[in-house]
């Protein structure tokens, strides 16, 4: 029998009355533990999946997720295992890129989700551009965002490898300091306050502390060769695909460069650039990007099955 992961689950009352996330919490079990979701919008139109990633949660589309209901999509943001109201595995191990990979794809088939429009930043891109790459009959198009597959061919570059150091070596892990320093607008007290609300310890954090570690940098990472595998898959996607990076990135920086020479589906693409935004870019320029993923949305052709 295989041994049942560890976990802490964050008390409810850490989530009441967070600024600006008015959203009923759905729930979903993915390998014996429970996936917060949220879900807005017509159940029955084209789902728009909107991946977070470190050390985020669904609360980092909560001026998205509006705008994307509003014009006629199902708005669909879970928090990935580790992170906002999902359950979190408190031994670090216990995180591996493959698992990540595979509790998306549970959610994906216990939500019977088809045709999906997948919004993706950071790790959501690591884990749904993966999925997109080996599963590409699931999907409709891609919109992302400060994002990349990385292999551990090249370089991971100097500002991640900065970041990762302090993520394993920083006695302290400020989940809304992180988030703050990773925007250029200024985040007010309660903005904060709702980063680390899922964290009351950091007996809550193994899932936040492991994710840069989980990053290929290295052709013997384990998830290279499954990462190049899918990136057979991206270089033959020919559906709609949008790069929608920010101007102050340093982390993924020149990223939307290679994925729009590399993936045929961003051929003629009004790619955008968000101007006065850094890795956070929904907290810095939520405006045009929004109106970027809606301008999308809507060119995507809808198909049922």
């Amino acid at each position: 029998m295989a041994k049942k992961t560890e976990f802490v689950r964050t008390p409810d009352e850490r989530f009441q009355n967070l600024i600006g996330y008015p959203f009923a919490p759905y729930y979903t079990e993915v390998d014996g533990l429970r996936m917060h979701y949220v879900d807005e919008g017509d159940r029955h139109a084209p789902p728009v999946l909107m991946l977070h990633g470190e050390p985020t949660w669904s609360y980092l589309y909560r001026r998205i997720i509006p705008l994307v209901a509003g014009t006629g999509f199902r708005a669909l943001a879970p928090d990935l295992i580790g992170f906002g109201k999902s359950d979190k595995p408190v031994h670090r191990e216990d995180y591996t890129y493959q698992r990540h990979v595979d509790w998306i794809k549970l959610f994906i088939k216990q939500l019977d989700l088809k045709q999906i429009i997948l919004v993706c930043h950071d790790w959501g891109g690591l884990i749904g551009l993966r999925i997109a790459g080996e599963q590409p009959d699931l999907f409709a198009g891609i919109v992302a965002s400060n994002t990349f597959l990385p292999t551990g061919d090249t370089p991971a570059g100097d500002a991640f490898m900065r970041w990762r150091t302090f993520s394993q070596t920083a006695p302290e892990f400020n989940i809304g300091d992180i988030v703050k320093r990773g925007c250029l607008n200024s985040l007010t007290p309660e903005v904060i306050d709702a980063y680390n609300a899922p964290f009351p310890d950091d007996t809550y954090k193994a899932g936040a502390r492991q994710f840069p570690a989980l990053v290929p940098v290295s052709q013997d990472d384990p998830a290279t060769v499954p990462n190049r595998k899918a990136w057979e898959g991206l270089f033959a996607w020919k559906k709609p695909f949008l790069t929608a990076f920010s101007d102050s990135d340093p982390i993924t920086k020149h990223a939307d460069t290679f994925l729009q020479q590399a993936i045929p589906g961003t051929q003629g693409q009004p790619h955008t650039t968000i101007r006065h935004g850094a890795h956070f870019l929904q907290e810095d320029n939520p405006s045009d990007l929004g109106s970027a993923i809606i301008g999308f949305l809507k060119s995507v052709p809808r198909t049922r099955d």
